[in-house]
């Protein structure tokens, strides 16, 4: 396995669609596991989409395994996800990005959602959440669609987060993870 470099949300491949796997094969397989180990690489990452890590492919992983009600849960693969309903009830949540370093907004979002999903056996599932596993899985879903979550901020949460947005766009703001900048260039954060 390795560890892939992860994508500023301001680079192209962040802000359109991904493109639906039609096979699952070992190389649909390969970039499920590293992503896997890119998510432990970063130290606190819960979620990461493929179009995170360069690859427009509808492909998530998410691991809950270290969060608080989630201790021990396997991780979770999910290929060409879609939302197929969500509840009426919201609920206001902190999110943060790995893509969007030291940002972290509250937001609200439906709290609980059914989800369809294939796994990297091809077997397909069609599940209802809440809590904390459907808050990941919309934002990661959201991702495939091209979708930052500071784009669902308010306009007022938008234009106050617009200095540390900036940074975090010219690279000012760095993650202790390999990051590429919009231009491509990638930008390791160093330790003085």
């Amino acid at each position: 396995m390795a560890v892939l470099n992860i994508y500023n949300s301001f680079h192209p491949i962040l802000n359109k669609p991904t493109k639906y796997i039609d096979e699952i094969d070992d190389q649909i397989i390969n970039l499920a596991n590293n992503m896997l180990e890119t998510l432990h690489n970063t130290g606190n990452g819960i979620g990461l989409a493929a179009n995170q890590v360069g690859e427009s492919k509808s492909l998530i992983v998410i691991d809950l395994s270290e969060a608080k009600d989630y201790k021990g849960a396997k991780p979770i693969v999910m290929i060409n996800p879609s939302i197929e309903s969500f509840s009426d009830e919201m609920i206001e949540y902190e999110e943060g990005c790995l893509s969007i370093p030291d940002f972290y907004e509250n937001l609200m979002r439906p709290a609980a959602i059914q989800v369809q999903y294939y796994d990297l056996k091809g077997k397909e599932y069609n599940i209802s959440t809440d809590a904390l596993l459907a808050r990941v899985m919309q934002h990661e879903i959201d991702h495939l669609n091209g979708i930052l979550f500071y784009q669902r901020l308010s306009k007022l949460k938008l234009t106050l987060a617009k200095n540390k947005l900036n940074k975090i766009k010219d690279g000012t703001t760095l993650p202790n993870y390999p990051f590429v900048l919009p231009n491509g260039k990638l930008a390791v954060q160093t330790v003085s």
